[in-house]
């Protein structure tokens, strides 16, 4: 993935090099170098073998060379020196930019590898494959463009750095002030591949009350929403039990993963050369992600595909029905709401206007059996839920999902968050059209708190069970229970 890196920072050092954070026209993620410098390599190895064995067979013998045996011979070195370089953290951003510290790691590596594919040939055929000076000519050759590769690949690293071309997860870093001021933006990009986009102190000190840190994690939650943060990163030392468990208990509010950092002692005792190989390894999650990034593709793919065929299929109702609305009274043929969605971020709800009044504010009435404010046509489209379908355009515009928990206007969300516990936990996926509880029978007025409840058990139960099979029943389940409990 491509971020922008944190502006706000105009440059930093990194071992005695300053990276500038000016923008760049061309943003390469973190992970993506790594994997680019792998296939480098890859590349390398096998040409290097094929023309190792040209040369000497076709140019110094004389002889025809055998470039299909060269060509597996050369691959297969060199699919498993990337494997095993990676393991060891050969392709590490540090290890990237000082490659003349890895010099000996990398040559044993290569030599290691060289050597077991080599016996294993012998053992395999009973005999050398190629000549001795076919093997020595394509070991030279690959020993020596992958130092080359090397460093080149430290000139194309430190320049994205320098231009601000090289990009990491989106983080907002929240911890101890003692913690936080040994941990710069420098070191959390260059060992653990993090960008920082807000930085929060927490109250510490005897002065400081329970009540301040709750005021600075809600302060974080807000820079996370607002900055569009990937995740938390929190920086507290590890034998501070009870301020670690109030953090990791404040941000499940949030559904965006949680990882804690070691803590300065940690960090010392490793060392850099441990942290350059092992980097977010060392790190400990805290919290998950409600759904990884391949289940987030494939609910958006369905989102996007099936939203799209039902606004092309449904476009003359679409128009039939805004025409009904303004025949039958005076108003906008669609009316829109402020709702949250995601990670509690607000956006603008669509509907097919049913009601004479368009509330919006701190305090909203819901709709009841034979509400006076419902108009004739918004009755036949309530009981209908067709007046739920511009939210067809909400689901293609990325605010909200075909599946998922119900959104509230503000004010009830604002009511049952402290009526209710784990409300907020309704907002760690997307809203949707329909959802768990509609399907169950929990669709239009809840009048009772009760009825609230178990909506809300129920959006839940959906999160932490989510699967695109369940996705599909749900909305199978959905189109029979519209015809059997109508809304009002």
């Amino acid at each position: 993935m491509y971020f922008n890196r944190l502006s706000q920072i105009a440059e930093s050092e990194i071992d005695g090099d300053v990276v500038a954070t000016s923008p760049a026209r061309l943003y390469v993620s973190y992970k993506n170098i790594e994997v680019i410098a792998g296939c480098v390599d890859i590349f390398l190895i096998t040409v290097s073998s094929v023309l190792g064995v040209l040369f000497y067979e076709y140019i110094w013998a004389g002889e025809s060379a055998r470039i299909e045996i060269s060509l597996g011979v050369g691959l297969s070195q060199a699919l498993l020196y990337t494997y095993v370089a990676s393991s060891r953290g050969l392709y590490r951003l540090p290890v990237l930019l000082a490659p003349s510290r890895y010099l000996g790691r990398i040559f044993m590596t290569w030599a290691v590898v060289v050597l077991f594919v080599a016996i294993f040939l012998v053992f395999l055929r009973g005999e050398t494959v190629l000549p001795r000076g076919a093997i020595t000519a394509a070991a030279v050759m690959q020993i020596s463009l992958l130092l080359v590769a090397r460093w080149l690949a430290e000139k194309t690293s430190r320049s994205l750095m320098a231009r601000g071309g090289l990009a990491g997860r989106r983080v907002v870093t929240l911890g101890e002030p003692s913690e936080l001021l040994r941990l710069s933006t420098a070191v959390l990009f260059r060992y653990f591949g993090l960008n920082e986009v807000a930085r929060v102190s927490l109250a510490s000190g005897s002065g400081a009350s329970a009540e301040d840190v709750l005021v600075d994690l809600d302060r974080a939650l807000h820079e996370a929403r607002e900055c569009h943060a990937d995740q938390f990163v929190v920086a507290l030392r590890w034998n501070n039990a009870a301020l670690l468990e109030t953090v990791r208990e404040r941000l499940r509010a949030s559904p965006l993963p949680v990882e804690l950092l070691p803590d300065y002692t940690i960090r010392s005792v490793l060392g850099r050369r441990l942290l350059s190989t092992s980097g977010p390894g060392l790190t400990l999650e805290i919290q998950r992600a409600p759904l990884t990034r391949v289940e987030q593709g494939i609910k958006r793919t369905l989102d996007i595909v099936c939203s799209s065929i039902g606004i092309v299929l449904l476009s003359p109702l679409f128009v039939m029905i805004a025409i009904l609305i303004k025949l039958d009274s005076k108003g906008p043929v669609i009316f829109k709401q402020r709702r949250n969605g995601f990670n509690a971020r607000q956006f603008q709800i669509y509907k097919f206007r049913s009601m004479t009044v368009q509330e919006d504010g701190d305090k909203i009435v819901q709709a009841r059996r034979n509400d006076r404010r419902v108009t004739r046509v918004g009755q036949f489209l309530r009981q209908s839920s067709m007046d739920e379908l511009p939210q067809l355009f909400n689901v293609l515009k990325g605010d909200m999902s075909l599946v998922g928990p119900r959104p509230h206007a503000l004010a009830h969300d604002n009511e049952y968050k402290v009526l209710i516990a784990k409300y907020a936990f309704r907002h760690h996926v997307k809203p949707g059209i329909t959802g768990w509880a509609q399907c169950n029978g929990l669709r239009g007025e809840t009048g009772q708190l009760e009825q609230m409840i178990e909506r809300v058990k129920l959006d839940l139960w959906y999160v932490n069970h989510w699967s695109i099979a369940l996705d599909i029943n749900i909305l199978l389940r959905t189109c029979f229970e519209v015809l059997r409990n109508r809304a009002y």
